[in-house]
């Protein structure tokens, strides 16, 4: 299940990505526009900002921008960041494999066996899943309510 804090990072990533112009976003004004708390969202930003997914500049023209382009970043990258492994078991997971404690023989396990399927579908609609897709997408999803609301 996507944590709240995960929705709250993507969120925050929304806001950033929709930016016109390459300047720092204050972090407040990144909580409002995302409603996150504020609090919670800077813990948010510099868990990404340590995976490269934002970057921050300090100062009075401080705030945080993307850290590379919103093609280059995939909901897989932040979940991970966020959440940690996708998968769910550790005996499923490719980036934090470790045998399951009670496991008797994993080259047997059916359980494993399924595991590892819905890891790898999982992280394929994930990794093939941009932020510059989901932007393009919640902006053609306005265009097309507010035609129907017209």
């Amino acid at each position: 299940m996507l944590s709240q804090k995960a929705r709250y990072a993507l969120r925050a990533l929304f806001v950033l990505g929709a930016q016109k112009t390459d300047e720092p976003v204050m972090i407040a004004d990144i909580a409002e526009q995302a409603n996150v708390p504020r609090k919670f969202l800077e813990q948010i930003l510099l868990e990404m900002k340590k995976s490269g997914i934002v970057h921050s500049q300090r100062g009075k023209f401080g705030g945080y921008t993307l850290g590379r382009a919103p093609e280059d970043i995939d909901f897989a990258e932040v979940l991970r960041a966020i959440d940690g492994p996708l998968a769910l078991a550790p005996c499923a997971s490719v980036t934090a494999y470790r045998k399951c404690d009670d496991c008797e023989d994993e080259t047997t396990c059916a359980i494993r066996k399924v595991l590892l399927a819905v890891r790898d579908a999982t992280a394929d609609i994930l990794e093939h899943h941009t932020l510059a897709k989901a932007l393009a997408d919640e902006k053609a999803a306005k265009k097309r309510h507010r035609g129907r609301a017209a």
